[in-house]
């Protein structure tokens, strides 16, 4: 990139220099005032080719920064998403297993009340055997 944008400005610097060179009257004619004045927008096209390569550069390293700085963000979020669905499953997880205590507990009350219900109808049976 850095070295397109330097190929860039040189290509811009000889064609403004070719052009400011060509303007006018014929070289052989022209006076020590158009050879200053040359000499001024050959210096103004070098500051300004100048002032473009860093401005290239600048807005190369904005985009890298944005770039890694998206990227990053792009990781925390994906992040962010990874625990959200292992939440999720934990949370999934976590109702089963209280419906299945839940479950268990039903049958195991449910046991206990028939113990209960056979231990009554025993002693019934042995009460009236007694009688």
């Amino acid at each position: 990139m850095t070295k397109l944008l330097a190929i860039l400005a040189a290509t811009f610097f000889a064609a403004s220099s070719f052009a400011a060179s060509h303007a006018g009257a014929p070289m052989a004619g022209a006076s020590a005032a158009k050879t200053a004045a040359t000499a001024a927008a050959k210096t103004e096209m070098k500051a300004d080719a100048k002032a473009e390569e860093k401005a290239a550069k600048a807005a190369a390293a904005a985009e890298k920064k944005k770039a890694k700085a998206e990227a990053k963000a792009a990781k925390k979020a994906a992040d962010a998403e990874k625990k959200k669905t292992k939440a999720d499953a934990d949370s999934k997880a976590d109702t089963k297993k209280a419906s299945a205590e839940a479950t268990k507990d039903k049958a195991v009350a449910a046991a206990d009340a028939k113990k209960d219900k056979a231990e009554v109808k025993a002693d019934a049976k042995k009460e009236a055997a007694k009688k």
